[in-house]
């Protein structure tokens, strides 16, 4: 009867306040069992070890602010020991924010792209002008980076004309953001040996986001679908054009390494 009347209530509510009905509909349950109906997946893609991704990993990150919405310091040094592995490396980036990981990526890069909202598009949305001001606070004077402007929905990536080594996709993490922009990187922005990397593929990296799971593989081509992995003790998830050996995610998860940290302002 409790039940009953819990979900009469619930109901009620969605009712009167439409919007509610969001909340159910990107619930990780649904999610998941979108994931597992559709393609048996139970525990994300396989992980891999960071040190295979980037073998010696060794990294040096000379921008961080440690500030919210950012990425962690592991994800920003894979992105730039990723882009080590290209000569002349050139860089696209879905959603800029700060521009912590740009700024620090476009130390080894030749060229960097961001593509991020307008200040028009930002304010529009109700943020105030300091937020929208501090878009690429780090990597607006950086002469080997390009600032496009635009929503990824309808963003032209065509136009582009161009294929890049290394593409970051860390703009909208709601599902359909999150497929839109994997299917147009994958039609129009990608060689032969590109390599993909996804930010928030995990709230931590011991939790998941199955939405965000959901949105990359509805959003790749099928044959690319055994290349996914995600890469252990970030937030990210990876396209590599080549098998790597991996594990099955778990959690809690036992440490197997440990990180030697240096912080000096």
């Amino acid at each position: 009867m409790k039940k009953l009347k819990k979900s009469i209530k619930g109901l009620l509510e969605i009712i009167k306040n439409p919007w509610l009905l969001n909340n159910v509909l990107n619930d990780d349950t649904v999610w998941n069992r979108h994931l597992e109906e559709k393609y048996t997946i139970k525990n994300g893609f396989p992980v891999v070890d960071i040190n295979q991704v980037c073998p010696n990993f060794n990294e040096t990150i000379n921008c961080f602010s440690f500030l919210g919405g950012g990425s962690l310091p592991t994800d920003i040094a894979l992105l730039k020991s990723l882009a080590r592995n290209f000569e002349n490396c050139s860089y696209f980036e879905i959603g800029t924010w700060r521009g912590e990981s740009v700024v620090n990526v476009a130390d080894v890069a030749k060229e960097c792209y961001t593509l991020n909202l307008s200040k028009e598009e930002i304010l529009s949305l109700g943020f105030d002008e300091k937020y929208a001001d501090l878009h690429a606070f780090f990597s607006k004077n950086r002469d080997n980076i390009t600032h496009l402007t635009g929503n990824s929905l309808t963003y032209d990536f065509k136009k582009l004309n161009k294929k890049f080594d290394l593409i970051f996709i860390d703009g909208n993490h709601h599902y359909e953001f999150v497929k839109n922009d994997t299917k147009k990187v994958f039609e129009h922005l990608m060689h032969e040996n590109s390599i993909v990397v996804w930010h928030d593929y995990a709230e931590n990296p011991e939790k998941l986001r199955p939405e965000v799971i959901a949105g990359i593989i509805d959003g790749i081509p099928t044959k690319h679908r055994k290349n996914l992995y995600c890469v252990s003790n970030t937030l990210c998830a990876i396209f590599i054009q080549k098998k790597l050996p991996s594990y099955t995610f778990e959690t809690p998860t036992t440490p197997n390494k440990i990180f030697k940290v240096t912080i000096e302002t």
